[in-house]
């Protein structure tokens, strides 16, 4: 959990899996898939930078990623987000 949490600490790095979960959802026909060229241009950080926080979000298994021709594809980690979402559910006291 502290490698997730500590990949997620980033304020760039958090909305950059943001934008890749919600390409995710989004995207039924492209089978979940985030082309990192397609969001790069809401973040204001270069090329480089965004790079190096995708490798971070793929150390911690938050992400998937896959080179197809010249783009990164990025892919989120179901099963850990799933994992986590149970982990940090509160138990309901009704």
């Amino acid at each position: 959990m502290a490698k997730i949490f500590k990949a997620l600490s980033n304020p760039n790095r958090l909305e950059l899996y943001f934008k890749i979960a919600q390409a995710h959802e989004a995207g039924f026909e492209t089978g979940g898939e985030c082309a990192i060229t397609d969001i790069m241009s809401c973040f204001n950080i270069g090329a480089p930078t965004i790079s190096h926080h995708i490798k971070e979000l793929a150390n911690a298994d938050l992400i998937t990623t896959e080179k197809k021709g010249k783009f990164l594809i990025c892919k989120v980690n179901e099963k850990l987000a799933s994992e986590v979402s149970k982990l940090l559910a509160l138990p309901r006291h009704d």
